[in-house]
């Protein structure tokens, strides 16, 4: 493994910076404290401008090399975290109640802060970094408001790099995908109408927990029946709500969850067949039905040049033996992918390790493992000094 002597020396400080963020977890557009935090650190560092509130509570910095050109490249970070009461016991645990980064965003954003310290100080390319602190990823789209608000307007790169941790993978490896990384994400809600009455005496009402059930069985159909298994999709009802008491048959009843699909035909199709059979079922069973489809991220997608790039430059920190191309995707989701539909580039997962003993994303007992914050660290700034070695 290679880490600049430059990297390393900045490994207690990062290491500091990504256990305060730890104890200090906020959710999507509630960041306020972290992009403090942020700014005031890129300011220290001399960043050649710091715009906050980008996105709502996004943080963008650029840096300009010592040496003339008119290239640019974006690196990106997400900075929020999730509604999970954490159960690490840690030092350095969350001290927000019901707040966690429970899924490494503050390793994230630790990496590429310290990152962006050593490229302020060195300014060893020609041309400029844009670092990109981004919000709300768990959900709220907050790659979605930074687009909106101008951010490659107003900083415009040539190409965009984003990271994410893997605990499925050994410490010291990556992988980069040959197309697609993660998942399009969609929601739905299905909401049943009947007539509530006596459960001894169903026949004097209309039940539309029935119809529920039969109806979560048959979108199975969908995706095991009707979608080429060498296609991947994923279609899961993830509640049912419906009644209070043991003898009333309710009005209503509601099913939730969430299609995930890497096609844009596979996607509208399955939500057209949803559509299909949500109406069928009603007319069925007799109840009044409806389908509220809220569409979520899109695929998110690797540009080939990008990713060959991206993977050449992990295989000169970690070794080309340690760096997997072409793993299966995740049907997880990601909000990276609306910056990659504006601008070519790619996103990496880097292994963390773990995964055996417990370290799962999204889970009250996971954290972020501290060791590989050189090894993101040496990525960013490869890529930098990669991309803007000539202008």
């Amino acid at each position: 493994m290679r880490i600049p002597a430059a990297i390393e020396a900045l490994v207690p400080e990062v290491t500091a910076w990504r256990q305060h963020l730890h104890a200090h977890p906020e959710l999507g557009y509630e960041e306020h404290a972290t992009q403090a935090f942020l700014a005031d650190k890129l300011k220290e560092f001399g960043a050649d401008e710091v715009v906050t509130g980008m996105g709502g509570t996004g943080v963008v910095a650029l840096i300009r090399g010592r040496r003339p050109g008119n290239r640019a490249i974006g690196l990106r970070a997400d900075i929020d975290a999730l509604p999970i009461e954490e159960l690490t016991g840690k030092p350095y645990a969350s001290t927000n109640p019901g707040r966690m980064h429970a899924c490494g965003h503050d390793g994230h954003t630790a990496m590429l802060l310290g990152a962006a310290k050593h490229l302020a100080v060195s300014r060893d390319f020609a041309g400029s970094v844009v670092v990109i602190f981004q919000p709300a990823e768990e959900g709220g789209a907050g790659a979605k408001r930074m687009l909106e608000d101008g951010l490659f307007q107003r900083f415009p790169v040539e190409v965009v790099y984003g990271l994410h941790n893997w605990p499925q993978m050994p410490l010291g490896t990556f992988a980069m995908h040959q197309g697609p990384a993660m998942a399009g994400t969609d929601e739905i809600r299905i909401e049943l109408a009947g007539k509530g009455c006596h459960a001894a005496m169903p026949n004097t009402g209309i039940d539309p927990i029935v119809a529920a059930a039969q109806l979560v069985s048959a979108l199975q159909n969908i995706i095991s029946r009707e979608t080429d298994p060498m296609d991947r999709a994923v279609l899961s009802i993830t509640a049912i709500n419906a009644g209070t008491a043991f003898n009333v048959v309710p009005d209503t009843a509601t099913l939730k969850g969430t299609v995930r699909t890497f096609r844009a035909d596979t996607r509208e199709r399955i939500i057209g067949r949803i559509r299909q059979m949500v109406e069928a079922f009603g007319q069925a069973f007799g109840v009044r039905a409806e389908l509220h489809h809220r569409p979520g991220y899109p695929p998110t997608i690797n540009h080939p040049e990008q990713r060959d790039f991206g993977a050449e430059v992990a295989a000169e920190v970690v070794g080309t033996e340690n760096v997997v191309r072409d793993p299966l995707p995740s049907m997880g989701g990601e909000d990276f992918s609306f910056m990659l539909e504006q601008v070519p580039g790619a996103y990496i997962w880097m292994g963390i390790g773990g995964f055996e003993e417990g370290r799962v994303l999204h889970n009250a007992r996971y954290d972020f493992n501290d060791a590989a914050l050189p090894i993101g660290m040496a990525w960013w700034t490869g890529l930098v000094d990669r991309h803007l070695a000539a202008g």
